[in-house]
């Protein structure tokens, strides 16, 4: 594929890449050579620009409508993460969970099921505080959030469209609503073995630390307080957010399309957040140690990311068919691939498109493609930090809380290395047959 300079109206030639590839550059590496000037997020809104505002004016030239579109997606994904964050942020488990091994693997466990009624956001706001809290006094901390982002915030959200935003946006190109648990068994084999690696892991952190620890670990992490809830009357404001999501696709998006739909979504989402925050007091606010410092942090960071892929997805777009991807396998690691990197819900209707043009011969049929692409999207959104929305403001939460986060490329370290050799057995037990 040789690199074009000029092209056709409304094509992005390879070079418009370039600040796509530069922001991903320096998320990586620029935390490792300048710690502390990354912490600013006046800084990381500097960097979003740098390389975001070329990229707005390379759509601005070769597809206006590609850059409403993404201004429009971007909305929608500020205002759904914003609102749940904002949302949880007023509902407080009190007292303390015990820090052992079984519990954790129980939370964890309990956010794969809850990722797919309040979504993987939600269920990754609810739950990583007191998550945090109950392991308070383990000094071995950072697995237990790597695996949380695993779990609760990526993999554990494939079972319905109200899980991850692919698979909602998917129902809303005619994917209907109860296909998803049709994944169950591929979500039951990666949530299951993650947890049991969790547990395993867990245990032998948990074994180490209590040998070189003078008092017995055991009896330390088992003292807590009982549990209950405050801000209980949130719970309502969830109830409303997954009710709008209902309603944008069942009636708005039939009606009057996706621009309303979203549209719509996005006004009575910050409409929710800003309720759900006026009326719970700031005493519980503190209690709870909200700060905006996290969502402020993936605001400017995805404004930059969802600007500079624009002309990258339109690339695949447009060089996708001389990829070579016919088969569900390939589906599979190609979408997720690009997931890892890219946001995963223009990635999965990018393939999905590719895959409706095939033959039944070639790809298998329809349902086993979107098995396919739908598992790789989800799945490989954990890959990185920027694979899916929640993982960075995870990431943001549990280091106020003290946890010494890897950086880009140590997480892709971990996330290689647990989550590779099982993509691995999912391609040869799912779709090498397909």
């Amino acid at each position: 594929m040789t690199l074009a300079i000029l092209s056709p109206e409304g094509t992005f030639p390879l070079w418009t890449m370039i600040p796509f590839v530069g922001l991903l550059l320096s998320i990586a590496i620029v935390p490792l050579v300048a710690s502390h000037w990354w912490h600013d997020n006046r800084n990381k809104a500097k960097l979003s620009a740098l390389f975001g505002i070329p990229s707005i004016l390379i759509a601005f030239g070769y597809d206006r409508h590609a850059l409403g579109h993404t201004a429009l997606e971007y909305m929608a994904f500020v205002c759904l993460l914003g609102s749940l964050f904002t949302i949880s942020g007023g509902i407080r488990v009190a007292g303390s969970l015990a820090g052992t091994p079984l519990a954790n693997t129980a939370i964890l466990a309990l956010g794969a099921v809850l990722a797919n009624f309040v979504g993987t956001t939600g269920a990754s706001m609810l739950l990583i505080r007191p998550f945090l809290r109950a392991n308070v006094r383990r000094k071995a901390r950072v697995h237990l959030v790597v695996f949380f982002i695993f779990i609760v915030a990526n993999c554990g959200g494939c079972l319905t469209p109200l899980g991850d935003p692919p698979l909602f946006l998917g129902f809303l190109r005619g994917v209907p609503f109860q296909w998803t648990l049709n994944l169950w068994k591929e979500w039951l084999a990666v949530v299951g073995a993650l947890l049991v690696l969790f547990n395993l892991y867990d245990q032998h952190r948990f074994h180490r630390e209590d040998l070189a620890s003078p008092k017995d670990l055991d009896e330390e992490v088992e003292h807590h307080e009982p549990l209950r809830l405050k801000g209980i009357y949130n719970f309502l404001f969830l109830l409303a957010v997954i009710a709008v999501v209902l309603a944008s696709g069942f009636w708005i998006y039939p009606r009057w399309g996706e621009t309303s739909a979203l549209l719509c979504q996005s006004v009575a989402m910050a409409l929710l957040g800003a309720v759900s925050y006026a009326v719970t007091p700031r005493s519980l606010h503190r209690e709870n140690q909200f700060s905006w410092h996290p969502f402020v942090e993936v605001l400017l960071l995805f404004a930059g990311i969802f600007a500079a892929m624009i002309p990258a997805l339109a690339v695949l777009g447009t060089h996708g068919a001389s990829l070579g991807v016919s088969r569900p396998w390939q589906y599979f690691w190609a979408t997720g691939s690009l997931s890892s990197f890219l946001d995963n819900a223009p990635t999965y209707l990018a393939f999905l498109s590719m895959a409706q043009y095939l033959p039944d011969e070639i790809v298998g049929t329809t349902s086993a493609a979107l098995t396919a692409i739908s598992c790789g999207a989800v799945f490989f959104g954990a890959m990185t930090y920027i694979g899916n929305g929640p993982n960075f403001m995870v990431k943001a939460i549990a280091e106020q809380a003290g946890v010494r986060m890897p950086s880009f490329f140590g997480y892709m370290a971990w996330s290689l290395v647990v989550l590779g050799p099982l993509f691995i057995a999912v391609t040869l037990v799912f779709f090498r047959s397909a």
